[in-house]
């Protein structure tokens, strides 16, 4: 568990480098350091087809991100599943869980609670970042198995220097709530060697809704990182990374909190460019992420005699996940590249637990699975002709996982577990191909795609649920792969006033793995597991009109729509139709903005319906939330940004929630409120 200390001391040590560096001469060896960048308030326009790429250390409005969920939120398309104030699960376009490939420097780790109150989101400060990558849809084959919503990729640059040199960028966040943040991204190197330390600490109290009720939600969470990486000359690259954190978080819609979030990694990568005219570039990597998180109902709450869990009880569990990946590029010929590869991932869960004065720290560690995936990967890119472009990508994967426990049923009626020692294995064929074509008469791009991707169960489809498919003796057993085939299309026009783009999306999928929950009666709550067919369907659109050299427009609409075509009812767990509209102001040095969030009422739902997480349990009220935010470049190392949320201090509640489970006070099936009127100030550092 995390020291207050240590918080304490990154947190001064944040302070103090920041206010030194901005005094400092600078730096010539990395070039002229820009103006830094406004607030981030309508939405992130895509940089190539069904991609979008930003920097996550630009700040955003609503209030500066505290994990990987909450910036995602930014593009359009994303929502999240609230657990209260910090940490919740990402959903792209409906779809959840292991269907968005989220990866960290290229490596996975994902997280090791039954219900997801890790989520792999959970692990990860964006400011210690430089790009967020996203892919929508099952369009590229290179970063890993299952991603058939989408791949997300958060990623730090290669240093690079010419001479002995520093780079700073860090930045202090104060807010309503008791929400303060610490950011430090520290850079030392000259043309040969480097190093790296990035390190954050970020603090919320609960929050208070539009009424002025205390939702809990506090947190408080730190994560640090060091990169040690040799450049032997231009094009080559070796590192080794390792990082550590922790924290604590409380719930409002959970019976417990999570009041350990350890986070240790480790890793070595290389990479050569330039290296002939036919093989281009050679890449390799090794990882290894742990996580040890413990979710309790006494250290950040009283237990509530009256509730499913009258007395104090925690709970242990870590998962271990290690990988690697090798990949060459090509250039076959003048039009034609192809990138090759393997990649291949280990992943072994335990857990362990205690109850009243019984300490689960003093109970042995109990393994219950283990998961592994080998796959083979390559994806072409052919220039057909001046402005066309075709490319395609072929996957296939060999999955396994190997169920350990030896009783199911829960802690109150253990049963032996008819699939104790059993190993289960697929072989998941995955692909697309795309068509893009450059306009002639107009400043715009158009294209479509068709991808399948085969997705194998993951820990929390056939590990968490009570039940399986009926006439299955559970989930683990019963649930089968998930088989998606998606057809992606839209269009992007761009000149120096105006940016439009548009992408939809149309898809079956067979096998969708859907959660059903029953509740009462003496076994209590359960759930089960199994598998329908379904179609989806939707897409985003946005545009920015520049009216001015300082003045710009934008807007941004984003709609997911699902059906459950095997019982003839909607897809649970689809978010609103949901809307941004935006002006901003920016002159370099001063800078303006405006927010309002629309979101309509959903009436798209299935009760009792979802995914391992939330569940649908009614329709869910409109709303509209205005916020408004302002910076000032002191000069071009220091800008201070501040805004406030919510401006008139609307109660409102998300669709997608999690207070389908009782904690704190709410009932089950009640919605838990999102934060009411909220001030914050951020000042950033660049050096």
């Amino acid at each position: 568990m995390y020291k207050k200390d240590e918080f304490l001391r990154m947190s001064f040590l944040a302070a103090a480098l920041a206010a030194a560096f901005p005094a400092w001469p600078q730096s010539t060896d990395a070039g002229v350091v820009s103006t830094m960048d406004p607030v981030v308030i309508t939405g992130v326009a895509p940089s190539a087809p069904l991609t979008f790429t930003t920097d996550p250390k630009i700040p955003r409005q609503p209030l500066p991100a505290s994990d990987g969920t909450d910036y995602l939120k930014t593009i359009p398309g994303f929502s999240s599943i609230r657990n209260g104030g910090t940490n919740g699960d990402p959903v792209l376009r409906g779809m959840f869980g292991s269907r968005l490939n989220l990866l960290t420097n290229g490596t996975s780790m994902p997280g090791a609670c039954p219900a997801r109150m890790d989520a792999p989101s959970s692990y990860i400060s964006p400011e210690n970042f430089d790009q967020l990558t996203v892919i929508k849809g099952p369009q590229t084959v290179l970063w890993g198995p299952g991603a058939s919503a989408g791949t997300i990729k958060f990623d730090r640059d290669t240093p690079r220097f010419t001479e002995a040199g520093v780079r700073f960028d860090g930045s202090l966040l104060g807010g309503s709530f008791g929400r303060n943040d610490q950011a430090a991204d520290l850079t030392v190197g000259n043309e040969k060697v480097y190093t790296r330390i990035t390190a954050n600490h970020s603090h919320s109290q609960d929050y208070k809704d539009g009424d002025g009720n205390t939702v809990p939600s506090r947190w408080d969470k730190w994560n640090a990182d060091v990169t040690l990486g040799f450049t032997p000359d231009a094009d080559t690259v070796y590192e080794l990374t390792a990082g550590t954190g922790d924290g604590e978080a409380r719930y409002a819609g959970r019976g417990m909190d999570g009041s350990q979030f350890k986070r240790e990694s480790f890793g070595l990568r290389f990479e050569k460019r330039n290296i002939g005219t036919v093989l281009n570039q050679v890449e390799a990597q090794l990882y290894y992420n742990y996580a040890d998180h413990v979710m309790d109902n006494f250290t950040l709450r009283t237990p509530d005699p009256m509730s499913a869990m009258p007395m104090a009880m925690a709970s242990d569990v870590d998962r271990a996940t290690w990988g690697g990946r090798f990949a060459g590029t090509w250039n076959l010929s003048r039009d034609v590249d192809l990138v090759t590869g393997a990649d291949f991932q280990q992943s072994r869960h335990r857990l362990r637990s205690g109850m009243g004065a019984v300490s689960y720290r003093s109970q042995p560690w109990v393994k219950d699975a283990d998961f592994s995936n080998a796959g083979l990967f390559g994806e072409v890119t052919w220039r057909a002709a001046p402005g066309s472009r075709v490319i395609g990508g072929a996957r296939v994967d060999w999955a396994s996982a190997k169920d350990f426990r030896q009783n199911d049923g829960g802690m109150m009626m253990p049963m032996p577990n008819p699939t104790a020692g059993e190993r289960r294995n697929d072989t998941l064929p995955s692909g697309f191909l795309r068509y893009e074509q450059d306009l002639e008469a107009i400043p715009a791009t158009v294209y479509i795609g068709l991808g399948h991707v085969e997705r194998f169960p993951d820990y929390w489809e056939l590990f968490s649920p009570d039940r399986g498919p009926t006439g299955s003796v559970n989930a683990f057993r019963g649930v089968k792969p998930e088989k998606t085939t998606q057809l992606d299309f839209g269009a992007q026009y761009r000149t120096e006033t105006v940016d439009a783009w548009f992408s939809g999306y149309a898809g079956y999928v067979n096998d969708f793995i859907l959660f059903n929950y029953t509740s009462g009666g003496m076994m209590g709550a359960s759930s089960q597991a199994t598998n329908v067919n379904a179609r989806i369907a939707g897409g985003e659109l946005g545009a920015s009109y520049r009216i001015a050299p300082s003045w710009k427009l934008g807007a941004t609409l984003a709609y997911a729509w699902g059906q459950n075509r095997s019982d003839g009812r909607a897809l649970p767990q689809m978010p609103p139709l949901e809307a941004k509209l935006s002006a901003a102001y920016d002159d370099g040095t001063w800078s303006a903005g405006a927010l309002w969030r629309i979101v309509a009422a959903q009436k798209r739902y299935a009760l009792n319906e979802g995914n391992v997480v939330g569940k649908d349990f009614g329709p869910s009220a409109g709303f509209g939330v205005f916020s408004i935010n302002g910076g000032y470049a002191v000069n071009k190392q220091v800008r201070l940004s501040l805004g406030v949320d919510n401006l008139f201090n609307k109660t409102y509640s998300e669709h997608l929630n999690l207070a389908g489970n009782a904690g704190f006070g709410y009932a089950a099936n009640t919605s838990v409120n999102e934060p009411g009127r909220t001030f914050w100030a951020r000042v950033s550092f660049k050096y």
